[in-house]
């Protein structure tokens, strides 16, 4: 993306960063688009537009500390009136905005007002994709998902890339949520990923978290992965578990997928996945949902057009509710 710098504008300078600083670097990135979507083949497909501008600001304060700041303005035409399900955003939202101090030997400390994910919420599916995973094009399928808690006024930290190994922690206060696991107390989470030095293309994570609901009832969550890359072709394999105390209603899924870079420019990749919702249950009848589909995806200098065919069985863990959803989309970076 193209970076617009050193703007002057001293009343969004002053809002945005209050250090001082021998130099300041400003950058502004945009992305604004257009996607046919259709969540469920038995209802009718819609148009939406998506658009972004972030806003950035980095500085070194004179005893050594790197200082930046970023926020996200998001105009979204889906909303309340229709379009993409999956956003939650308002048709013109003051979205996205963090702020970040670190070193390079200490590591880096985020402070999101808004947005930003957790250290579980980071890789809670890592398998690779050319573009959205295959539960999620805007249905009550992506529901079904075990994620990291998290919300506005968020702690995120990230130590050190050390010998291929990367520690994140985070912290969220209260009214936070796991699934479908609405929070009255704290969320916090730590994650780890490991990509050694000798064996090139190989990546590992790890994660784990707890919502705390009250003195005797808390979900923990967790998740673990693998990816590789040899050449063009990259292959991923997750696992996850939700595990609520005082109760055998738990979820599970597992992920599959294979990307396929045709060229740089050209990416298609195939995913399954496998999701039990409260596995105690047996007397309801619920199935396994399972989700699967391709994707496809071109990006020519800042222009990018993706496609995307899933089939979802059993969805919410009813054997009566299949159905197809597909996405076709072109967006623009500038």
């Amino acid at each position: 993306m193209n970076k617009l710098k050193k703007i002057g504008v001293s009343a969004l300078a002053g809002s945005l960063v209050a250090f001082s600083a021998s130099a300041a670097d400003w950058g502004v990135s945009g992305s604004a688009g257009f996607e046919l979507n259709s969540g469920n083949d038995k209802a009718a497909s819609s148009w939406y537009q998506y658009d972004s501008v972030k806003i950035t600001a980095s500085g070194t304060t004179d005893n050594g500390i790197n200082v930046s700041a970023m926020f996200e303005l998001d105009g979204n035409s889906g909303g309340a009136a229709g379009g993409n399900p999956s956003d939650d955003e308002s048709a013109s939202s003051f979205d996205d905005q963090m702020v970040s101090f670190g070193t390079d030997t200490f590591g880096t400390v985020e402070y999101w007002g808004h947005g930003g994910s957790t250290a579980l919420g980071a890789i809670d599916d890592v398998t690779p994709k050319a573009y959205e995973e295959v539960w999620d094009i805007g249905t009550s399928a992506d529901t079904l998902k075990v994620d990291g808690g998290g919300t506005n006024d968020m702690f995120v930290y990230t130590s050190p890339t050390i010998q291929g190994v990367t520690i994140s922690a985070a912290y969220t206060p209260e009214n936070n949520t796991i699934g479908a696991d609405a929070g009255s107390s704290h969320y916090n989470d730590w994650s780890v990923k490991i990509a050694p030095e000798m064996v090139e293309g190989l990546t590992a994570y790890y994660a784990q978290g707890e919502l705390e609901t009250s003195a005797t009832a808390n979900t923990d969550v967790s998740t673990w992965a693998v990816t590789y890359a040899y050449g063009p072709v990259t292959v991923g394999y997750q696992e996850s578990e939700l595990d609520r105390s005082g109760s055998t209603n738990d979820d599970e899924s597992e992920s599959m997928s294979i990307a396929y870079s045709i060229t740089d420019d050209l990416t298609v990749s195939y995913g399954e996945r496998e999701y039990d919702e409260d596995t105690s249950s047996t007397a309801d009848g619920k199935k396994t949902q399972k989700d699967s589909g391709f994707a496809v995806s071109y990006t020519m200098g800042g222009v990018s057009i993706v496609a995307q065919q899933n089939k979802h069985e059993n969805v919410l863990g009813t054997d009566a509710n299949d159905y197809d959803s597909y996405a076709l989309g072109v967006s623009f970076a500038f």
